[in-house]
C-alpha cells in the first residue's frame, strides 16, 4: 500500500521557488535589455522605430535589474538566470511525468471542455469558490498551468535562444522557423508579459484563497492526501 502523498510535491515545491527567482531575474533584466531598444517588429530584420508594430516605454531603473541602464550587464544576468529556468523546466517535466502530476492533476478531460462546466467554473471563481471537489484543480486552473507549463515557459527558452547573440548565428534554422529574429523577439516578449499577467493573477487567487496556508503548503508540501 502506497503512502500517502502530500499537498505539493518536494520537486514541484523545490521548482516552484527556483523558477519564481529565475522568471523575476529574468523579467527584469529582460526589460533593461529591452530599453536597448524599445521598438518591436516582425520578421527578420527591424531597425525603423517607424515600422515597429509596438513601441515599447522605457523602463525605470526600479523596475530593471541592474537598477541603471547598462546592456552588457543586463545580458550577464539574463544569461546566468537562463539556464537554470531552462534546466528547472525539462527537471519539473520529468518529475511531472514520472510521479503522475501532470496526468493526474494538470490534464483536462473531455467532461471539463463542456461549456456548461466552463461556465460552473466561471462562476465559482466570480464567487470566490475554490471548492475543487476531489481534484487538485478546477478547469480553469489546469488550463492555466496548462499553458504557462507547456507553452508559455517553453516558449521563452525557445525564442530566447532564437535572438541570443551567442547561439543565434548556429541555429538559423530555428530562426527561419519562427518566421525571423524580429519575430522571436517579438515573442519572446508576448511570452515574458503572458507570464507576468500569470503571476499577477496567481498572486491575487492565492491572497484569496487564503494567503499564509497557501505559502506554508508550498514551503512544507502541506497535508497528506
Amino acid at each position: 500500500m502506497s503512502k500517502p502523498a502530500r499537498r505539493h510535491a518536494l520537486s514541484t515545491r523545490l521548482w516552484h521557488w527556483l523558477n519564481l527567482l529565475c522568471v523575476a531575474i529574468l523579467f527584469m533584466s529582460g526589460l533593461n535589455i529591452s530599453n536597448a531598444h524599445p521598438h518591436l517588429y516582425w520578421g527578420q530584420w527591424g531597425f525603423d522605430p517607424r515600422t515597429a508594430w509596438l513601441n515599447v516605454a522605457r523602463f525605470p531603473g526600479w523596475a530593471t535589474i541592474p537598477g541603471y541602464y547598462s546592456l552588457a550587464g543586463a545580458r550577464d544576468w539574463h544569461l546566468l538566470m537562463a539556464w537554470p529556468f531552462a534546466l528547472g523546466l525539462l527537471f519539473m517535466w520529468a518529475a511531472m511525468l514520472a510521479n503522475r502530476h501532470f496526468r493526474r492533476d494538470v490534464m483536462t478531460t473531455r467532461k471539463e471542455w463542456r461549456l456548461g462546466a466552463i461556465r460552473e467554473d466561471i462562476a465559482a471563481h466570480l464567487r470566490f469558490d475554490f471548492d475543487h471537489g476531489g481534484g487538485k484543480y478546477n478547469f480553469l486552473q489546469k488550463l492555466a498551468y496548462g499553458i504557462v507549463l507547456g507553452v508559455l515557459l517553453p516558449g521563452m527558452i525557445v525564442t530566447g535562444l532564437a535572438i541570443s547573440p551567442g547561439i543565434e548565428p548556429s541555429l538559423g534554422w530555428l530562426v527561419q522557423l519562427l518566421g525571423g529574429r524580429q519575430t522571436a523577439r517579438s515573442l519572446h516578449f508576448l511570452f515574458a508579459w503572458g507570464l507576468f499577467g500569470f503571476f499577477m493573477l496567481h498572486v491575487a487567487l492565492v491572497l484569496a484563497s487564503g494567503p499564509i496556508r497557501q505559502l506554508r503548503d508550498m514551503i512544507t508540501g502541506g497535508p497528506k492526501r
